[in-house]
């Protein structure tokens, strides 16, 4: 029986939803929809200001103007970024969960302690590995140097600030990633372990085929999730290196053209247009290729 009645009460579920809808339309779909067209034009980022539709122009400025060479940079550096996150953040993850999941003593402490990071926020973050990073007194580097007799500049060395931030990026959302994998892993059920161990596999041979077919939905999720989140991210740049010592990504350069730049609102809209067009390139492969590993049981 329908749960809310005849009549009127049968449109209470669609009025329950108006509100959300007319928020999601508002600080989402609305705004969305205008960078598309605001990607077109010349508008500016001040009150009143008139503006007209210059075509292609700002896509053109992207990458055949005198600094395009910067913005193809920045389409490197996020590249680098999402497919190093996405491959170790979930590997990484997948490998914890796979150890908390054999029921050591005191799982619910570890998976505390791995999901931390998580909700630290991400000026806290760069705060504690800023200190850790220190080039002068900074733990790492003491540390390097009695091993290696090597010392590093960190967030202010150009050749390997990038590496950094990646690090940072990993070990702050790795404990997200750990827990959708090990929600996955317990779902599994135990009888086809016992199944596979009566008919003589090895370890290796019941992840291989009962354990990641059975969790390859949680696997596709966490792709997604890395994906989209590396290449968006420009908040831990931000806070560590300030777009300096070529850690520039293209969500950087759009918040940087944006609110720190000449207040033209074309260009960093057509930059936020390619970025997601990006993005929704790799997401869209990344779902075809997970899907076809995925089981239902």
């Amino acid at each position: 029986m329908y749960p809310f009645g005849k009549g009127f009460n049968r449109f209470i579920p669609l009025l329950l939803l108006l509100i959300p809808m007319a928020l999601y339309i508002v600080f989402y779909f609305g705004p969305s929809i205008l960078t598309v067209i605001y990607s077109f034009t010349d508008v500016k980022n001040l009150p009143g200001s008139t503006y007209q539709f210059v075509g292609l122009d700002n896509y053109k400025d992207l990458f055949f103007s005198g600094n395009s060479g910067e913005r193809w940079r920045s389409i490197i550096n996020t590249l680098i970024f999402m497919f190093v996150v996405t491959i170790v953040q979930n590997g990484v993850a997948l490998f914890i969960a796979v150890i908390i999941n054999q029921r050591l003593k005191g799982d619910y402490f570890y998976r505390a302690v791995f999901f931390l990071p998580v909700v630290l926020g991400v000026a806290v973050v760069a705060l504690i590995w800023g200190m850790m990073f220190d080039p002068l007194n900074g733990p790492v580097n003491r540390l390097y140097d009695v091993l290696f007799g090597y010392q590093d500049m960190f967030f202010g060395s150009f050749t390997h600030a990038f590496g950094y931030i990646i690090f940072v990026q990993i070990w702050m959302y790795m404990g997200y990633s750990m827990l959708i994998f090990l929600a996955g892993l317990q779902s599994v059920p135990k009888d086809l372990y016992e199944a596979g161990h009566i008919d003589g596999t090895s370890k290796w041979q019941s992840f291989r085929h009962i354990t990641f077919p059975l969790i390859a939905p949680s696997f596709t999720v966490n792709m997604l999730l890395s994906i989209i989140g590396a290449m968006s991210t420009f908040d831990i740049i931000l806070a560590t290196t300030d777009g300096r010592f070529n850690t520039r990504t293209m969500a950087y350069d759009v918040y940087k053209e944006t609110f720190r730049g000449s207040l033209e609102m074309g260009l960093p809209s057509a930059l936020s247009v390619i970025q997601f067009l990006i993005i929704l390139l790799f997401v869209v492969v990344a779902v075809r290729q997970t899907r076809k590993r995925e089981v239902e049981y």
